[in-house]
């Protein structure tokens, strides 16, 4: 009889809200860094800019949505307010922002712009807003919570639905401030109940780097303490004294058994790794041609999409208000390879035999089911259980996808993939997390048979998508 430790059930009951497996789903999104820097050449605007300088000669928000549409980008959140504090909607609250400057003589909106283009391509729409403000002279005074409620509620009910509100923090130089975050987080929850809440908030977790590396195995269940850590640190709460050692973003597995161990109330936090497309998130002449290429783009998304995290790509308007052309080459092209890449799912019409299931509704088969809320499950004694996926004939195939019906929470922690090449099982990957997607790469191969075995979980395992490229 299988012996689970206690501490490993838990962890293993620890599953999504409706919030965070819709934006799990999506994987790749951007985030449109224009605004005030953009006209100042700078990344870190002081507040005190002339409204006046910000005028674009052509914003073309359809542009920026239809380029995620073909790049293969599910979501797009823009900057409505950097840490300037220059609002990109004509806020009712403050004097920084489009409606005093002479664009479209102050009676211009980007967000109801950016919002009406995603509507359109079929892009979810999210909101960017910096919680240090350097403009707002209520800044580090009580009086400032109230002020930023009254920016939530103008971006949270005149924009349509809203897939993510993504709260950054203070920066290096700023005092420590108390602010509301429970208020704000309560007013987000009522205004856009489905949105989740980035950066330093509570739903989604920053890999803790923005060079667009994430782990090996990047859980999606973690200690608590990771959450009032960020909301700490990056609202700059004073009292960071629950966590029981120092700990932070970057710190290597989270999620494993040796983390979760001594911790007695686990969260269900999935990961987002960030990357500018370009040197910097705002846009810079000088880097027009210092673009990333499409070989650095597509390892990162293999190794974040494909790794249980999701992508936020940079992505820089420039001071026309368009995106610059090899910016605009550079995203064509990643768009293409992942056509490419994903164009045909040669395991859609297979057969797939299991060594162990719950139960006949919870088969191998069910691996490859399109209808949502069928998965395999391989019941409580998981280690070891075996999935042989035949194609019909032979292909090539150097990529296999795996999911996680991680409603049901993550439990891989690691497993096999095997390939029958003249009669004989030949091992072509080991890889440790699976959860909402893991792709598995390895050369290519001419094979009919392949098997994914389950090296360890921790109460079952299950699969929702089992493809193969």
């Amino acid at each position: 009889m299988r012996k689970t430790p206690d501490f490993v059930k838990y962890a293993a009951g620890i599953v999504p809200d409706e919030r965070q497996l819709k934006w799990q789903e999506l994987g790749f999104n951007a985030l449109v860094s224009y605004g005030m820097n953009t006209y100042t050449n700078s990344e870190w605007g002081n507040g005190n800019e002339d409204p006046e300088l910000f005028a674009p000669t052509a914003l073309d928000c359809r542009q920026w949505a239809k380029l995620c549409k073909l790049s293969g980008i599910k979501g797009l959140i823009l900057t409505v307010k950097h840490q300037d504090g220059f609002c990109l909607w004509p806020s009712a609250y403050t004097d920084h922002c489009v409606s005093a400057s002479k664009w479209k003589q102050g009676r211009g909106d980007v967000v109801a712009e950016c919002a009406a283009a995603c509507r359109e391509f079929g892009i979810k729409f999210g909101v960017y807003l910096s919680i240090w403000d350097r403009h707002e002279e209520t800044y580090g005074t009580s009086a400032y919570n109230d002020f930023f409620k009254n920016q939530l509620r103008e971006l949270l009910t005149d924009y349509g639905d809203i897939f993510c509100v993504w709260l950054d923090s203070t920066g290096c130089g700023d005092p420590v401030r108390d602010h509301d975050m429970e208020g704000w987080v309560k007013l987000i929850r009522e205004l856009q109940p489905n949105a989740v809440i980035a950066g330093c908030g509570c739903d989604v977790r920053w890999c803790g780097n923005d060079l667009g590396v994430c782990r090996r195995s990047e859980w999606s269940v973690v200690p608590y303490y990771y959450s009032d850590l960020e909301a700490a640190r990056l609202a700059d709460q004073a009292d960071i004294s629950r966590p029981p050692k120092k700990i932070n973003s970057a710190t290597l597995e989270p999620g494993s058994r040796k983390a979760i161990k001594a911790c007695n109330r686990l969260i269900w936090y999935p990961a987002e790794v960030n990357m500018p497309l370009r040197k910097g998130w705002f846009y810079h002449s000088n880097d027009d041609y210092n673009v990333k290429p499409l070989s650095k783009i597509a390892e990162v998304y293999y190794r974040s999409v494909g790794a249980n995290a999701s992508l936020l790509l940079g992505i820089a308007p420039n001071p026309e208000g368009k995106i610059h052309e090899k910016d605009v080459e550079t995203l064509l092209s990643v768009g293409a390879q992942l056509e490419i890449d994903f164009n045909e799912d040669l395991a859609a019409d297979s057969v797939v035999t299991d060594s162990c299931r719950l139960d006949d509704k919870h088969s191998g088969q069910k691996a490859l089911s399109d209808f949502p809320g069928e998965y395999w499950h391989s019941g409580d004694d998981p280690d070891g259980a075996e999935l042989v996926l035949d194609l019909g004939d032979e292909y090539d195939i150097d990529k296999i996808l795996l999911a996680e019906h991680i409603a049901t929470g993550q439990q891989i922690e690691e497993f096999s993939i095997y390939v029958k090449l003249g009669g004989k099982w030949k091992k072509i990957a080991n890889e440790t997390v699976v959860g909402h997607c893991r792709i598995c790469r390895f050369k290519e191969v001419r094979a009919q048979y392949f098997k994914i075995v389950i090296e360890k979980a921790r109460c079952f395992a299950t699969l929702e998508r089992l493809e193969a490229y």
